[in-house]
């Protein structure tokens, strides 16, 4: 079983910053990819940013510029800077993992429990 805790969420006002961070813990072999996804009220939940345990990121067209997503590989925590955040960015954030857990084993997707962030002022 894996687990994924995650932190930093909370109440910023529009153009503030906040940094999540997601840490892994239990039985894993190999980390594929770690990253962020939200959901807004009323609203499906959505990609916002991603990056493989080869430093490859993806992100949502709406954060690119304001949003960094980073991992390390050894703590297995992923993080996410969120920089000149608008209002639009409120939702519900959820970290993914997706794993192996052991040698021989399939891939293995896990989420959060998530945390929410809001931009208000």
């Amino acid at each position: 079983q894996v687990q994924l805790v995650e932190s930093g969420g909370g109440l910023v006002q529009p153009g503030g910053s906040l940094r999540l961070a997601c840490a892994a813990s239990g039985s894993i072999f190999i980390i594929y990819s770690m990253g962020w996804y939200r959901q807004a009220p009323g609203k499906q939940r959505e990609l916002v940013a991603t990056v493989t345990r080869g430093g490859t990121t993806n992100y949502d067209d709406s954060v690119k510029g304001r949003f960094t997503v980073s991992l390390d590989n050894a703590k297995k925590t992923v993080y996410l800077q969120m920089n000149s955040l608008k209002p639009e960015d409120t939702a519900v954030y959820y970290c993914n993992t997706i794993i192996t857990p052991f040698v021989g084993s399939g891939t293995y997707n896990y989420w959060g429990q998530g945390t929410q962030v809001t931009v208000s002022s």
